[in-house]
């Protein structure tokens, strides 16, 4: 039988341990979101990260900037949350207006409160997320063969750097892979991160596999898609996440893991 890999349940218990250890604290821990212009998918997200805050216990600030906004006004702007002590951590929400660097606005957070981890003194929250998922489900990496389809620097890229460390033998796909099944198909663990409604079907998977599905679509009717024939892979695999209940809580619970070890380097 298909094991589900439950993140909604697996970020409950990590909600628990985090409340418990910030109740301990003398200050709570303050995220700051930045946010430049909306968009619905970027104010859902936003909003999953608020009421885990709340949960939890931490304070989460969100501060909203015109989509006009200059590159040199948002720098300023960041500066002055970096030199702001009351504040353990910064997030840019992407993506951002295409007028401004996203490379330049990223470089310009304080390394020890970008726990998004760009600057990679954290581990980037989707990448710690499928990490822990596949250690709370004893799904052995090590030795294994991994397939990473995708290779963006904040998911993609990461995310295959986890299994790297973690003793997996790692191929990252793209667009300009040439024979996507070919690869696929030969995965211990696969993990897709492309973006792709439904990318990855049933014929590029082998039977027995473990699968991770980081894609989160939003399709014309408003329901929300995975990058995996869900339905279909679901049926041949050793385990699977689903979307949405998958990685994405997963994502929010490591971010604010990544808040409170902030919090800690700083006080």
């Amino acid at each position: 039988m298909t094991i589900i890999l439950d993140g909604k349940k697996l970020s409950g218990k990590i909600a628990s341990n985090l409340e418990g250890k910030i109740s301990k604290l003398r200050k709570k821990p303050k995220l700051v979101i930045v946010q430049v212009g909306s968009t619905e998918e970027s104010n859902r997200y936003i909003r999953r990260k608020i009421i885990f805050g709340e949960r939890i216990g931490a304070e989460v600030a969100h501060r909203k900037y015109p989509t006009g906004i200059t590159e040199k006004k948002l720098i300023s702007e960041i500066g002055l949350l970096n030199s702001d002590r009351k504040i353990h951590g910064i997030i840019v929400q992407l993506p951002l207006p295409s007028h401004l660097d996203q490379g330049r606005i990223i470089g310009a957070l304080d390394p020890v409160k970008d726990v998004d981890g760009f600057h990679g003194l954290f581990t980037p929250a989707t990448a710690k997320g499928v990490i822990v998922m596949l250690d709370n489900y004893k799904v052995e990496i090590a030795g294994k063969k991994a397939v990473v389809v995708g290779k963006s620097e904040l998911v993609g890229k990461p995310i295959a750097l986890a299994l790297l460390r973690s003793g997996a033998t790692v191929t990252v796909c793209h667009k300009q892979t040439k024979n996507l099944k070919r690869e696929t198909i030969q995965a211990d663990i696969l993990v897709v991160a492309a973006g792709h409604p439904k990318l990855i079907t049933k014929s590029h998977v082998k039977k027995g596999a473990v699968v991770i599905d980081v894609g989160i679509n939003v399709l014309k009717n408003g329901k929300l898609s995975g990058d995996v024939d869900f339905k279909k892979v679901s049926k041949i695999v050793r385990a699977i996440s689903p979307v949405p209940g998958g990685i994405g809580p997963m994502t929010v619970a490591s971010l604010f893991e990544n808040l409170l070890e902030a919090y800690c380097l700083q006080t």
